[in-house]
């Protein structure tokens, strides 16, 4: 960013406009973070409406603004901008979400006409600067900044059919609607447009109805490989030969820096590199480099095969950790020697990823998404853009290109081909212990399942050294390669010892946990009581799955079983903040979305502490009628409900649970749809109702029979065998039999390790407790104890084995992870007597331990998108609640316990 534009202050520039206006007594100024919001003193508030968007980038913001403010500061309208430079860089990366991306300032019109006069006035003030494409709105002509759309004036929400927060607008009929913000314009039916006839959209490479797109004169668009803030990626047929392309595509101003350089530049850059590489086999041939439409298009040779990301997964799916292990030493070499040969070539990469290597159908690799790649004595500016995890430290700090960036994106993409990924490493604070330490320990505690030939631990090390000019070279590392000895196939793995230091680290984790879970809550918050990730979704703050139900669970099981004298006081504030949040008139079903859920934990919280209000309360919550719902599932349903009144009856023998639990037992019944494969409960019709999940394609959601424990059968039968002990009816236990029957039959067996797709008829999924091998693998053993029958028996303990296969791949957190793993794995040691299932589960939470991060005396973890979440499902909670039974014999949360 050159000096002056640095200099820039918006909220200088407001100053400035309002003192030169005289405006400034008429209007009311906040600002958060983000946004710096202007509200005139005559403002009439609007719930929802026509609203304006004006795009700009970095360079251009301060003009804009200055324009803008020009027409703004004269209406009756509130408006908003982004309030620093840097956060309107933010809203213009290729990885800003394509529904947010671009909307430097937002005006909220007072009227339908206010809206149409002042998108009028910006288009004329603004004409000529540069800007994005708002991808969620309509631009208001061709090349305009300005850009509409129908949608919220005001932050309101309310929980969908997945349990999730969504923001809402109504109906004319007053009916909520999701607003939903995506990269399409979609205005609803109903909202009738006050502007102009609209301009066509910009060109969008897609498949139309009955009509390919042709782009270049030459080449036709099949179908969208993806979809991102930069552009699309396509395949499509060139029509000059008939050859298969991928065709790239770069949108104007998206990630522009202060030079006006932008991600056209970047698909410039790979052009090059593939010119430089052409004829070499290390990359695709260059076809064409067109425009259309004020687009930038790559085309180039599909390369046939798959990402070297996608062949880690689905071969140690199909041929097990055996026969993977030979394959991945092999597939080690060729990474060597395709980097070397890419440096051969004068190229350095810099961003040599398992996303941009192909496995062709012979096994040989080919380089893809060469945009960041550049020659090895080209003056190129540096750049901050990578993959945190691959990208050399350096890299990201933007230090000058050196193909030793190279060699550590080279010792992590072999570390993510041996051991299936590669630790978030989250930073400490203050700084601690080094990367290189931290990852030497994380490799160190895979080595029991992954029984690596001596050596290659230290290859990756190497590779991946701090310091630049220590790492291996691709000559070096190739030469480690060859000399290390395979292991004979067969050799039983050997965990090491972890002895009393292991055991150490282990408790010193759960304590760090149990500190941060106590110095992060904030019960004057409220919205939130503990910080949680919210990518992929924000649920209810007060349930199970994301919210403080969860870690109030998990802290009152801590207090029982360690008396931590600061707990009680905890537990009774984090309580009665729950209380005070949960209506008691119409909960919403289910285990970890609903009421139950939550009635669960402050039940065992009030008991804990002898708060009697808060458990008068839990029996209020649980006994209420909940809100109907057609989902039969633990996480959302009927068998989560009936789970937590199992457990309530258990705990107090009162029949009113008891009573509830043979009504949901007897609806899962009638709804049971039997066939020669065993039994099911197909997704209803009407549970299908968001219109997220039919813009995702899952209009064909309706009738899919998921095998797993969160969503399908796996769970509801462990339900119905709860139900069984409850009420004593023998129909409940046979239909949980059937179940298992069915199970069994779609189990996909690899090795001595038992697998299950999503649905019968998938490839195998992850073997997690959400719809994998552990959460099946639970049901399973229950079912083995309640009927005695072997093969139930077994079958757990064959998808044991794929859990402790999978050890090093797999996430931190209890739904997709370590932990949920974990807990099925001490489940099979009390259940069986065997040690050995302990051990395993010892070694996991050695794996767990390992990717810990410090910070400010509080220790806490990365979930799947590497962020810190203290949640149950996904969280710091939830592998508390593991860490926890590896020194105390205790029972797993959320289950029912059959009688002795």
């Amino acid at each position: 960013m050159t000096s002056r534009t640095a200099e820039v202050d918006l909220e200088d520039l407001l100053r400035q406009a309002l003192d030169a206006t005289g405006e400034h007594p008429r209007w009311t100024i906040d600002a958060d973070e983000m946004w710096c919001r202007l509200t005139p003193q005559s403002a009439t508030p609007r719930k929802q409406g026509w609203k304006l968007h004006v795009s700009a980038t970095s360079v251009s913001a301060p003009e804009v603004l200055a324009k803008a403010l020009d027409v703004l500061l004269r209406e009756e309208s509130v408006f908003k901008f982004a309030r620093s430079l840097e956060k309107v860089g933010a809203l213009n990366t290729r990885a800003t979400p394509r529904g947010s991306s671009g909307k430097f300032i937002t005006v909220y019109p007072r009227s339908d006409t206010d809206a149409a006069r002042i998108a009028l006035e910006l288009h004329r003030a603004t004409a000529g600067l540069a800007g994005p494409r708002i991808l969620s709105d309509q631009p208001y002509a061709v090349n305009s900044l300005v850009h509409y759309r129908y949608g919220a004036f005001t932050g309101r929400r309310r929980l969908s059919d997945e349990g999730l927060l969504v923001w809402f607008i109504e109906d004319p009929a007053g009916n909520p609607v999701e607003d939903k913000r995506t990269g399409r314009y979609s205005p609803p039916a109903w909202a009738v447009s006050p502007f102009p006839a609209a301009v066509q959209p910009a060109p969008r490479a897609g498949r139309e109805p009955g009509q390919p797109v042709l782009l270049g004169g030459r080449f036709s668009v099949r179908e969208a490989i993806r979809h991102t803030n930069k552009g699309g990626v396509y395949r499509g047929t060139d029509a000059t030969t008939g050859r298969p392309v991928v065709i790239k595509e770069a949108r104007p101003h998206v990630e522009a820096d202060a030079t006006g350089c932008d991600v056209r530049d970047w698909l410039r850059a790979e052009a090059r590199a593939l010119e430089k590489l052409s004829g070499t086999g290390l990359a695709p041939e260059l076809l064409a480099m067109f425009e259309h439409g004020g687009h930038l298009f790559l085309a180039q040779e599909e390369v046939p095969g798959i990402p070297l990301r996608n062949w880690v997964a689905e071969h140690f799916r199909d041929v097990g950790g055996e026969r993977y292990r030979a394959d991945a030493l092999a597939q080690a070499e060729r990474l060597v020697d395709l980097l070397a040969a890419a440096h051969a070539q004068g190229c350095v990469l810099r961003d040599f990823t398992p996303g941009n290597i192909m496995v062709g159908p012979d096994g040989a690799l080919r380089l893809i998404d060469l945009e960041l790649a550049v020659p090895a004595d080209d003056a190129a500016l540096p750049t901050t853009v990578g993959t945190p995890g691959f990208s050399a430290p350096e890299r990201l700090e933007g230090a000058p290109v050196a193909p030793s960036a190279d060699y550590y994106s080279l010792g992590a993409t072999v570390c993510f081909v041996l051991t299936g990924k590669v630790p978030a490493l989250l930073a400490e604070e203050p700084a601690g212990r080094a990367a290189q330490q931290r990852l030497a320990d994380w490799l160190d505690a895979c080595a029991g399942t992954l029984r690596l030939p001596d050596g290659t631990a230290g290859m990756i090390l190497g590779l991946m050294k701090d310091d630049p000019a220590e790492r291996w070279d691709p000559a070096r590392a190739r030469a480690a390669l060859r000399r290390t000895e395979r292991v004979p196939s067969g050799q039983p793995a050997a965990a090491p010892a972890r002895g009393d230091a292991g055991h150490d680290a282990t408790r010193a984790a759960a304590a760090g946990i149990v500190d941060h879970l106590i110095g992060s809550m904030t019960p004057k918050d409220e919205l939130r009581l503990w910080p949680v990730s919210t990518l992929a979704g924000e649920a209810d703050p007060c349930t199970v799955q994301q919210g403080a139900a969860g870690v109030l669970a998990v802290l009152t099981r801590y207090f029982e079983l360690t008396g931590d004298e600061r707990l009680p006081e905890v537990i009774s504030t984090a309580g009665h903040w729950i209380a005070a949040r949960t209506d008691t008139r119409s909960p919403r079903p289910g285990l970890h979305f609903g009421g139950r859920g939550t009635a669960w934990a402050l039940y065992e919280a009030g008991s804990a502490v002898g708060d009697r209000a808060l458990v008068d309360h839990a029996t209020a919550l649980a006994l209420a009628t909940q809100q109907p719902t057609p989902s039969y599932d633990i996480t959302h349903g009927t068998a989560g409900s009936g789970l937590a009144a199992a457990h309530l009856w258990q705990r107090t023998g009162d029949p009113r649970w008891a009573e509830l639990v043979v009504g949901a037992a007897d609806r899962l019944v009638a709804d049971a749809r039997r066939d020669p494969a065993g039994v099911s409960w197909p997704v209803p019709a009407e549970a299908v109702t968001t219109e997220a999940l039919l813009e995702a394609g899952a209009s064909e959601e309706a009738g899919k029979r998921y095998l797993g424990f969160a969503h399908g059968t796996a769970g509801i039968a462990s339900f119905l065998l709860a139900a069984a002990a409850v009420s004593g009816r023998r129909q409940y236990l046979d239909l949980a039999a059937a179940a298992g029957e069915g199970l069994a039959a779609a189990a996909v067996r690899v090795g001595e390790a038992a697998q299950w797709p999503s649905q019968a008829g998938d490839v195998p999924t992850a073997p997690y407790w959400c719809h994998g091998s552990a959460g099946i693998g639970s049901f399973l053993l229950r079912l083995w104890q309640a009927t005695g029958d072997d093969r139930f028996g077994l079958l757990a303990r064959q998808a044991a084995g794929a859990v402790v296969e999978r050890a090093s791949r797999a996430p931190l957190t209890q739904c997709h992870g370590l932990a949920g793993n974990g807990d099925f794995l001490l489940d099979l040691a009390a259940a069986t007597g065997d040690p050995a299932y302990r051990t395993s589960a010892e070694a996991l939470a050695r794996l767990i331990v390992a990717e810990r991060a410090h910070r400010n005396g509080h220790v806490v973890f990365p979930n799947e998108y590497g962020e810190v979440s203290t949640g149950w499902s996904d969280g710091s909670a939830g592998i508390l609640a593991f860490l926890l039974r590896t020194h105390h014999k205790d029972s797993r949360h959320w289950m029912f316990h059959q009688p002795g």
